[in-house]
């Protein structure tokens, strides 16, 4: 893992701020839905089941003194089913990369890791409040839209590493905010500052029973106990990932560049770099990595698979099942033991996914690849 104490990287470069998907969540809130408090809360009691195709918007339309423990329980859970969203197409394009040792494969598993870490802050201080992260429940089919509304327009798909897949759907899923502003009228980091104003006006009281602690890549996430720790892990996950300006010159608190930009070099295959006031690709070379040719999964799965993709893909999703299963049971009293057994069969999904990439379509189009699909 990158060294976080560093101030620059290893080509002199000052540390960029880095973002991901809710600030593209707040530019997303474009229009605004009439919502009761706690309006779209499912019989069951739960909030935004499956986070369905407004939720966002939804969210951000509620005035703020209407803003309570629910809204902040909604919100929360709705950052679980986003941040949880990344990690299938993200985990495909770097499994497929047969170098691990490439700068390209160390750019996405750095980026896989900040999602990861990025879940556990919301699942831990959903847990703070007193909800319970549905985790399972969250998890997306594939190919198809972010969750809550996201992105309208943007598919998510799997595939193994190409331009394609890093150009419309990585850099799309962390596309900076200035542009969209431009669109939606909405300040960067609205999600996660609503967020935290919600928070300091109702201040709930908080709850470290349930909560997780574990390093994660780079990160250590801890138990959130006051409101202090609130805002400072809400300004973390802001200035690493949801809530910096777009502009490449704020700095992050770890040097590394943000998600959008990290993805851009290896789309343009260049580092980004700084010449007087401009920025531009055009740095030290990235070279695209040699990627095994996995086609994208179709809707429905592969169809007609042969026995020995059949049991492959068996595998790969009973494990997912577990992983999902096994984090739901985390922040529901499981703990550590639960989690670690989700580390594990995380770790174990790795192995039947580059099988799957290293067998051939019938048509000669590419290769297959894990579907993450868990079985019912």
């Amino acid at each position: 893992m990158a060294d976080s104490g560093m101030g620059c990287d290893g080509q002199g470069r000052k540390g960029l701020g880095r973002r991901t998907l809710l600030a593209a969540a707040a530019a997303a809130a474009s229009v605004t839905l009439a919502r009761p408090a706690r309006a779209n809360v499912p019989a069951d009691g739960s909030p935004f089941a499956g986070g369905g195709g407004g939720a966002v918007a939804s969210l951000l339309s509620v005035a703020e003194r209407d803003r309570d423990l629910g809204w902040i329980q909604d919100a929360l859970q709705v950052a679980v089913e986003l941040e949880l969203s990344t990690l299938p197409p993200y985990l495909c394009g770097w499994w497929s990369v047969k170098d691990r040792d490439s700068e390209a494969a160390q750019l996405i598993r750095r980026i896989v890791d900040d999602e990861m870490y990025h879940l556990g802050v919301v699942c831990n201080l959903l847990v703070a409040v007193g909800g319970r992260p549905r985790i399972r429940d969250a998890a997306p089919v594939y190919p198809g839209p972010l969750p809550g509304g996201v992105r309208p327009g943007v598919t998510v798909r799997l595939s193994g590493l190409t331009p394609s897949l890093v150009h419309d759907v990585m850099m799309a899923i962390e596309a900076p905010e200035t542009p969209l502003a431009r669109d939606v009228g909405l300040t960067i980091g609205a999600f996660y500052g609503g967020l935290q104003d919600a928070f300091q006006n109702v201040a709930p009281g908080l709850s470290t029973d349930g909560q997780l602690a574990v390093r994660i890549g780079a990160d250590d996430l801890v138990p959130i106990a006051d409101l202090d720790a609130v805002a400072q892990s809400i300004e973390t996950v802001r200035e690493q990932g949801e809530g910096t300006s777009a502009s490449p010159e704020d700095a992050s608190q770890d040097d590394h560049l943000a998600h959008y930009y990290a993805f851009a070099e290896i789309y343009h295959g260049r580092r980004l770099v700084q010449s007087g006031d401009a920025w531009g690709f055009t740095g030290e070379a990235v070279p695209f990595p040699d990627a095994r040719p996995m086609a994208e999964v179709p809707t429905g799965g592969w169809p007609d698979p042969s026995p020995q993709v059949g049991q492959l893909l068996d595998v790969f999703d009973s494990t997912y099942a577990t992983v999902l299963g096994s984090l739901d049971s985390a922040w529901a009293g499981g703990g550590p033991a639960s989690l670690d057994a989700a580390v594990r069969a995380m770790r174990a999904l790795e192995s039947p996914a580059v099988q799957l990439m290293e067998l051939p379509l019938p048509d000669g189009s590419g290769t297959y690849g894990p579907q993450f699909r868990p079985p019912s």
